[in-house]
Formats: structure tokens, C-alpha cells, sequence
């Protein structure tokens, strides 16, 4: 059994080996089949890495809610900040900012630039404001139930759920990603049809050495495990070099976007794909490169047959 084992283990390393050295000795043939693999793969791990990085900056949907009630014109400030002071105790609220009409007047006049025309009033039309900020991961039906119970409140006039905004900006971002898979799934197939392609123009270089082995008693199996060692090393390599490209687009990015994140005081704006995501890349890669080069095989090897 031990001995089999190591025959089994040999085979391998000697295909192995092998089937690099085939695309060494065609080293500009295969250089060129791993070029266009490593693109076909940045492509799609690039736009999931960039919509990783929108969703990441965007935060929360449900948490970036906010809910505004207007009060009734007759609360005075001492019974806003009262009601204030009791609404940060329900359950589902973070926090509660009261807003004078003094200074939503004030927002107002800076952010509308009508300056002038609200010189004009007798009195100030704005009336006294709550700005309540929901706990984050409410869905939309729990805020909306939650707008629908302040607004009950006696001087609440009207309970405002600002989230259209934010149900639009869910909605781009569905769009988005699911585009992007779509794209990752046609690119996918493209390299499983390049390599299964390579591989196939090299079983036909090879017609006559298969045929010669088949006589001298090889198995199917024996003679199958280069060409598919030659598919998992051009995933491999395209895999690589997919994760360089993805790397080095994001170094080349990283400084604007550095500057751009001071300038707005947020975080960094661009991840990079880790150990995780480097690894998933590589690893799918090699996979899709092993499937190109199966099909490849189980349909033209065993048309390969000594007359």
C-alpha cells in the first residue's frame, strides 16, 4: 500500500514537472494564454473589489436613516429637550439631536442662499425640530413602524423617515453588483474556453506520441494527467498575475484616494484583497483553469485511438 502510494505520488510530481517544462520550451505561446487569463480574472475580482470598497465607505443603508419630527408650534425649547431626554430611551434609537428654530432658520439661510427674501418675515416659519437617529440594522418596515409611533406623539406634528435616498442608493448598488457577477460568470467562461482550447491544440501537437503510448499499454488516465497539470499551472499563473495587476491598480490609486479621504475626513478608501481574497483568486483561477483543461480532454483524448 506505502508503495503504491509513493508510485502514485511520483507519477504526479514527474507530470507535474513535466507539463512546466512543455510551457517553458513554448514559453511565448504560453506566456501570451496566461496574459489573457490573468486580465479575463482581474477584471471581474477588480470591479468586486471596487464595489467591496463602495459598500465599505457607504457604511449601513438602514443605519445612515435618519427620522425628523417636526413639533408643533407652541413646544417651547424646555419640552423639546424633555421629549428629547425620554426618546433616547426607547428601544431602537441611538441618539436624539433637538434643533431650535433659531438655527434650523439659520441652516437654512446658508444652505439656500435666499438670504434676502427671508429678511422679508415677520417671524421665523420653522418650527422647533428632533433629528433621531435609528439603531443600526432596523430594516425599512421596523423604521417605518417606528416614524408611525412618533408621529403619535403628542407635540410631534410630523414624523419625517428620510430613507428614499437611501432605498435609491440600495437599489444602484443591487444593480451594480449583480452586473458584475454577471460579467465575472462570461468571463469565467472565457477562460475556461481558453484553456480548454490551448489544451486541446496541444493534445493535437501531440496526436502522435498519444497514439505511440497508447500501444505501448499507458491508460487513458496516464497519458490524461499532463494536459490537465497543464491547465491547473496556466490558471495558476493567471491567477497570479491577476492578483498583480489587482495590487498594483490599487497602489496606483492609493495616494489620490489617501488625500481624497483627508479631505473628507473618513477612512481609507481602498482595501486590498488580503490573504483571504489573494487566495480565493488564486485558488479560482487554478480551478478554472483544471476545468478547461477536463473538458478538453474527455473530448478529444479519446478520440485518440491506434488503428
Amino acid at each position: 500500500m506505502k508503495q503504491r502510494l509513493v508510485q502514485w505520488v511520483e507519477d504526479h510530481l514527474r507530470a507535474a514537472i513535466g507539463s512546466m517544462g512543455r510551457l517553458y520550451r513554448h514559453r511565448l505561446g504560453s506566456a501570451m494564454t496566461v496574459l489573457v487569463i490573468g486580465i479575463s480574472v482581474a477584471l471581474p475580482t477588480g470591479f468586486l473589489l471596487a464595489l467591496q470598497n463602495m459598500e465599505s465607505l457607504t457604511g449601513s443603508w438602514e443605519g445612515a436613516a435618519r427620522i425628523s419630527m417636526f413639533l408643533h408650534g407652541d413646544v417651547g425649547d424646555a419640552e423639546a429637550n424633555e421629549l428629547a431626554d425620554s426618546l433616547r430611551d426607547w428601544e431602537g434609537v441611538v441618539g436624539v439631536e433637538f434643533v431650535p428654530p433659531d438655527d434650523a432658520l439659520a441652516e437654512f439661510r446658508q444652505l439656500s442662499g435666499m438670504g434676502d427674501a427671508l429678511d422679508l418675515l415677520d417671524e421665523n416659519p420653522l418650527p422647533a425640530m428632533l433629528v433621531l437617529e435609528p439603531t443600526t440594522g432596523l430594516d425599512a418596515a421596523d423604521l417605518q413602524t417606528l416614524t408611525t409611533e412618533l408621529e403619535m406623539l403628542g407635540p410631534v406634528e410630523q414624523a419625517r423617515l428620510d430613507l428614499q435616498w437611501v432605498q435609491r442608493l440600495d437599489a444602484i448598488m443591487q444593480l451594480m453588483r449583480r452586473g458584475v457577477w454577471l460579467i465575472s460568470l462570461l468571463l469565467a467562461i472565457s477562460v475556461v474556453l481558453i484553456v480548454g482550447n490551448t489544451v486541446r491544440l496541444a493534445i493535437e501537437n501531440r496526436r502522435e506520441e498519444i497514439i505511440i503510448t497508447k500501444l505501448i499499454g499507458a491508460t487513458n488516465a496516464f497519458i490524461r494527467r499532463p494536459f490537465l497539470y497543464e491547465g491547473v499551472w496556466y490558471g495558476l499563473a493567471g491567477g497570479l498575475l491577476a492578483v498583480i495587476l489587482v495590487e498594483g491598480g490599487r497602489l496606483l490609486l492609493q495616494g489620490p484616494a489617501d488625500r481624497l479621504a483627508t479631505l473628507y475626513q473618513t477612512g481609507p478608501l481602498l482595501h486590498g484583497l488580503g490573504f483571504q481574497g489573494g487566495l480565493a483568486v488564486l485558488l479560482g483561477g487554478t480551478a478554472l483553469g483544471l476545468i478547461g483543461s477536463w473538458m478538453a480532454v474527455a473530448r478529444h483524448l479519446a478520440a485518440i485511438e491506434p488503428r
